[in-house]
């Protein structure tokens, strides 16, 4: 599992003129299955989609967010196993290799 943390690297309001983009980006990894969750960290600075896969498809997927090709965002790829989850996330534990 992969979490993805996001940097802005421009000001909000050129993050904001891409904002709608981005969005839909995100509908369209979810609906590929890639995502399990996403969100905006308070203050509004980073968000850290969660996905699954391996680290060269996550990097080949992160790299088709409008974001990256707009340049006002850089992502951080961390990989962890998630070896204990809630009960309705059982499917999601992994093993470490």
């Amino acid at each position: 599992m992969f979490v993805l943390e996001l940097t802005y690297t421009a000001p909000i309001e050129a993050v904001d003129a891409v904002l709608e983009a981005h969005v839909a980006w995100l509908d369209e990894q979810y609906a590929r299955g890639h995502f399990l969750a996403s969100g905006r960290k308070t203050p509004r600075r980073r968000g850290d989609p969660g996905r699954r896969g391996d680290r060269a498809r996550i990097e080949e997927i992160a790299s088709t967010d409008p974001f990256v090709a707009a340049g006002v965002c850089a992502y951080r790829i961390t990989e962890f196993y998630a070896t204990k989850t809630a009960p309705e996330l059982e499917r999601y534990r992994e093993t470490p290799d």
